[in-house]
């Protein structure tokens, strides 16, 4: 893959310039819609964060303490027992996301948890994101040997006074860069991804990160901030106005959330969120420790809240309303399908009620 140099001139490197998630040949959402199986699942290994990151409302301790969200790592029982749920659903998912709140890495048995999965049968893909703080062999050897697929790994600027003023803690980044060399000499089949966002560096720097990673990785991509994060005001905090979408692309309003239809996601203390981004636990729709995954799926709780979204309703919802999610990550777009699919998600529900 080509880069351009400070100097104007094209630089190959190894890696390609793409985004983490892929955009090209997915399936199309309004014909699969209702799915017996989400696609993708989310389990939050930790809740916590090493980090205090100014967009991220993990990095706000004392809001996080305001809402009463459980700070620590999963029990591995209770990890135990949601991967042994998925045998109940007709098919196997398509990947299992080792993330969701807070640092993956802080949960010391992270690569017992994609071996158990691995191991069940019922999981072939597994990915986490990580902040890269603590990618060292030690930790990250094991992952790989376990059977991770993929790692994103998030750089938070190109200078260590750069990591100190966005996650407020101390961080070696000469390590670090030895440390994503190290990963990537020794990755197996494990895809690594690295990215920034766009706005914490200058056009040499945004360079330098291509000349620094683009030969030990397998995707680089230069992101922008997205307002994801319901009723937290991302502008706001970094101080910045969000002009693009998260890949550059134009901002572009969707009415009807798709990942409500493909995904769910288990919080470490085994809540169930509706959407990946419910950080304040505003979108309950189970519990892990006392249903199925299955019954999370079905229940009347996720299945009141797919109606509302076809039904145009989604802004009455106070959570959703406030998502960026959909207009600036490229979201599956099925807001013109949204009369067809009533009836066929109305018809779904009865079946099982």
């Amino acid at each position: 893959m080509w880069a351009i140099t400070n100097r104007g001139e094209l630089n190959i490197m190894k890696a390609q310039i793409k985004p983490r998630i892929n955009l090209e040949n997915r399936t199309p959402l309004q014909d699969v819609i209702p799915l017996e199986t989400p696609f993708v699942v989310f389990i939050d290994p930790s809740s916590s964060c090493n980090f205090q990151c100014t967009f991220c409302p993990t990095g706000d301790r004392d809001l996080i303490k305001e809402t009463g969200r459980f700070q620590g790592v999963m029990n591995f029982d209770l990890y135990r027992k949601l991967i042994d749920d998925l045998a109940s659903f007709p098919q196997s998912i398509k990947v299992l996301r080792l993330y969701k709140d807070g640092e993956p890495l802080l949960n010391k048995r992270l690569a017992d948890m994609i071996a158990y999965a691995k191991a069940s049968g019922h999981v072939p893909y597994i990915d986490t994101t990580t902040n890269g703080a603590l990618i060292d062999p030690s930790r990250m050897g094991p992952l790989i040997e376990a059977g991770l697929d993929k790692v994103n790994i998030s750089v938070y600027g190109m200078r260590p006074d750069q990591y100190t003023a966005f996650t407020k803690t101390e961080f070696d980044f000469d390590r670090f860069v030895t440390n994503v060399r190290w990963l990537y000499e020794h990755k197996g089949g494990c895809e690594i991804v690295i990215k920034i966002p766009g706005e914490l560096i200058t056009e040499a720097e945004r360079q330098k990160f291509f000349d620094t990673f683009g030969d030990y990785c397998d995707r680089i991509f230069v992101e922008n901030f997205a307002p994801c994060w319901p009723q937290f005001d991302v502008e706001d905090r970094l101080g910045v106005k969000i002009t693009q979408g998260i890949y550059q692309q134009p901002i572009t309003p969707t009415d009807t959330c798709p990942y409500i239809f493909y995904a769910m996601s288990i919080n470490a203390d085994g809540l169930a969120s509706a959407c990946f981004v419910d950080w304040g636990r505003r979108l309950i729709v189970g519990d892990g420790r006392k249903q199925s995954l299955r019954e999370i799926w079905n229940s009347t709780e996720f299945n009141e809240l797919r109606l509302a979204h076809l039904e145009g309703k989604r802004k009455q919802n106070p959570a959703c309303s406030q998502c960026g999610q959909l207009s600036h990550c490229r979201p599956d777009n099925i807001d013109a399908y949204r009369e067809q699919l009533i009836p066929k998600v109305k018809d779904h529900i009865a079946a099982r009620s």
